[in-house]
């Protein structure tokens, strides 16, 4: 018996009868979070899988509590308690920036009204705010009125979506096997799985070397360029990254529009973690560029502080859309688009669609786009500051500085045997930090070796704050040194120097 009487599940449906209930629960709810929220000493509680899978895994979903406030405390156990809290100034792990109050408002209205972004008769005017702001952002980017673009779920989506309007518009007769994506050796992973979505050959993605500061170099994309040319490869994207996400790069996006223009090929750019650059009063410059390409990925939930997901992919030319346009008689019949009825699930790769536009709607009417930049310039100059306290720390070695808010760098053990432990040491001291839930740090491999990487999004994240974590790091990396490494004059000690 799921319920304790006849009709009771009805009670259960927001709808003009149950609205006290709804403000009820949504009172309670919002009230558990805000108090996990002030009370959160740390990021993470360093729960492990196997400490927490057997908590979850010992709740029967046959038997319902029916009760919210049991429902909650559960809750409290399975979840709240041991959650990653991205508004932590000592969470600096990934691309997770701590999210503003309007937006949370927004999520709020979005989820209760229920709106689904296919089509007009299923939103209403929330298909006509999310065309605004498709525009608002098309024209920050530098795009013409001839724009479009729409919401996605990620940068993934995003890229994968722009992606496929590439190759529909090379206008090729060339297999499938010959045709050529080019990216940099620092560009997101989604771009290789776009292409295997898309049925393009095991080869079809070639990657390009970068420079010092990891941004592609024009002229090996030149190269590469000419090598396909000559080959009979027809080269349907290049995808140049502003905000590669292991080192915050950007890509010399003027001269990689110009090669694109003389070879004739489409221009994409993975903006997903620099668009917050859009809204910078200080820093819009490192985007210049931009407004050349064919196709532009955003993700509003990496760099405007939004809750996940709100992104978008946006296009120069919005004809290109037709391109994942299709058309089902109960939905979005021909005759609605010759009746100018707009209907979103034309230009999307999805069909029910949340209305995540909303979140950034109500943070823009509310805040301002001013202020959301000025949030974003803090975190760079943040990173700023703490490339020069690595750099000057004995301690760690720094790969490069980043213009975003990024830092790779890695603990090396002194002269000595100790040093082969390197690659050890610091996983094991990213591991021990997490376990620990008194920071969080992410970790990447350069070159073959692991390092540490730290992703400065939380304005309220300090020097201070950053400087504990690296106290916190080298000790750990040196404890396990310490334990490990033979005394220096050992026999048979080989000194490596990672």
């Amino acid at each position: 018996m799921t319920y304790p009487h006849a009709g009771a599940a009805r009670a259960y449906l927001f709808n003009d009868r149950t609205v006290e209930g709804y403000r009820r629960a949504m009172a309670a709810g919002t009230e558990r979070v805000a108090e996990r929220i002030r009370r959160a000493d740390r990021p993470f509680s360093g729960v492990s899988p196997e400490r927490l899978a057997p908590r979850i895994a010992a709740i029967d979903l046959e038997r319902p509590l029916h009760d919210q406030a049991a429902v909650l405390d559960e809750l409290e156990r399975v979840y709240l308690r041991d959650a990653v809290y991205f508004h932590h100034p000592r969470y600096l792990a990934h691309l997770n920036c701590p999210v503003v109050i309007p937006a949370l408002l927004g999520e709020a209205v979005l989820s209760a009204v229920n709106s689904s972004l296919d089509t007009w008769d299923q939103s209403a005017g929330g298909t006509l705010i999310e065309r605004r702001l498709v525009e608002w952002t098309a024209g920050r980017v530098g795009f013409g009125p001839a724009s479009d673009g729409v919401f996605t779920s990620g940068g993934t989506q995003s890229n994968l979506h722009a992606l496929l309007l590439a190759r529909e518009e090379a206008r090729t007769d060339a297999s499938p096997a010959r045709l050529r994506v080019i990216t940099s050796e620092a560009g997101h992973f989604s771009v290789r799985k776009a292409a295997n979505l898309l049925g393009l050959g095991p080869d079809a993605v070639v990657t390009v070397e970068t420079d010092a500061q990891r941004r592609m170099r024009p002229a090996a994309l030149a190269r590469e360029l000419g090598r396909c040319r000559r080959a009979g490869l027809v080269v349907m994207a290049v995808v140049a990254t502003a905000g590669t996400t292991d080192f915050g790069s950007i890509d010399p996006l003027p001269e990689i529009a110009d090669l694109c223009a003389r070879a004739g090929a489409w221009l994409h750019v993975d903006a997903a973690y620099g668009c917050g650059l859009l809204v910078s009063r200080r820093r819009r410059h490192l985007l210049d560029g931009i407004e050349r390409a064919d196709s532009v990925t955003v993700d509003f939930h990496k760099s405007f502080f939004q809750p996940v997901s709100s992104s978008a992919v946006l296009v120069r030319d919005g004809a290109v859309l037709r391109h994942a346009a299709h058309h089902a008689d109960y939905l979005n019949p021909l005759r609605m688009a010759e009746q100018g009825i707009p209907n979103q699930v034309d230009k999307s790769l999805q069909t029910t669609r949340r209305f995540d536009a909303l979140k950034l709607w109500l943070t823009l009417r509310t805040m301002g786009p001013d202020a959301v930049g000025e949030l974003f310039d803090e975190v760079v100059d943040r990173a700023a500051e703490a490339h020069a306290l690595i750099t000057a720390d004995p301690r760690f070695e720094v790969v490069t500085r980043s213009p975003l808010s990024t830092l790779v760098f890695r603990y090396l053990p002194q002269e000595g045997p100790g040093r082969e432990l390197a690659d050890d040491a610091n996983l094991y001291a990213r591991e021990a930090l997490a376990a620990s839930g008194a920071a969080v740090v992410a970790g990447t491999k350069v070159d073959g070796r692991h390092h540490l990487k730290f992703t400065l999004l939380n304005p309220e994240t300090t020097l201070d704050d950053i400087a504990h974590v690296l106290d916190l790091l080298a000790g750990h990396a040196r404890r396990y040194v310490d334990e490990l490494a033979p005394p220096a004059d050992h026999p048979g000690v080989t000194h490596v120097h990672a």
